[in-house]
C-alpha cells in the first residue's frame, strides 16, 4: 500500500479549505491522514471532516473517520497529536444516504 498523504491542521486553519483538501485527496487516493495538536486544531480538523463529507456525498462518495493518538516530533520535542484517518466508506452506494447529510 502506498504512503497516506498527511494534512496538518492548526487552530487557525479554515475548515472549508481543509475540507477541500481532504475531498481532493479522497477522490484521488481514497484516504488521507489529518493531524492536529491541541483543542483548537482538533476542533478545526473535525469540522473539516464533516464539511468534506458533505462535499463528497454529492459525488456518491461517503467517508469514515478513524481517530487515534500519535506522537510527533516538533522542534526536538515530542508532542501528542490527534490523527484522523479519513477514508472512503466501504460498501457505500449513493442510494443509502442518511437523511441527516442530504
Amino acid at each position: 500500500m502506498s504512503e497516506v498523504e498527511v494534512l496538518k491542521v492548526s487552530g487557525k486553519s479554515r475548515p472549508s479549505s481543509v475540507a477541500g483538501a481532504i475531498s481532493g485527496v479522497i477522490r484521488q487516493t481514497g484516504r488521507v491522514e489529518v493531524q492536529a495538536i491541541g483543542a483548537g486544531a482538533t476542533n478545526q480538523a473535525i469540522k473539516a471532516v464533516a464539511i468534506a463529507r458533505g462535499y463528497l456525498i454529492s459525488s456518491g462518495i461517503d467517508i469514515v473517520c478513524i481517530p487515534a493518538f500519535i506522537d510527533v516530533l516538533i522542534d526536538d520535542e515530542e508532542r501528542t497529536a490527534i490523527k484522523l484517518l479519513v477514508e472512503r466508506r466501504p460498501g457505500f452506494s449513493g442510494s443509502n444516504v442518511s437523511p441527516i447529510i442530504q
